[in-house]
């Protein structure tokens, strides 16, 4: 057996449940941001259950206190405005 045949997805099928990366097997969480610093493009946001945590907002696009993220491993993917 080669190592293409071990990666071959006949043998490792992807599982796909909808609900997690699957290459790193975190999930996606939509956050509001509350304070944004665009000079070092990071946000400081809120998930619905309260907890706060840095979001790396680079790849995101113009975001302002209020927007909505789709945020994964850190970084925000999506952004719908306030």
């Amino acid at each position: 057996m080669t190592v293409s045949d071990h990666c071959s997805s006949e043998l490792h099928p992807p599982v796909d449940d909808g609900a997690r990366c699957l290459t790193c097997g975190d999930t996606a969480t939509w956050m509001r941001a509350l304070d944004v610093d665009t000079a070092r493009e990071l946000a400081l946001c809120v998930d619905e259950r309260g907890r706060r945590q840095t979001v790396d907002i680079g790849i995101a696009g113009a975001v302002a206190s209020g927007d909505r993220l789709l945020v994964h491993a850190g970084a925000a993917l999506h952004t719908e405005p306030a």
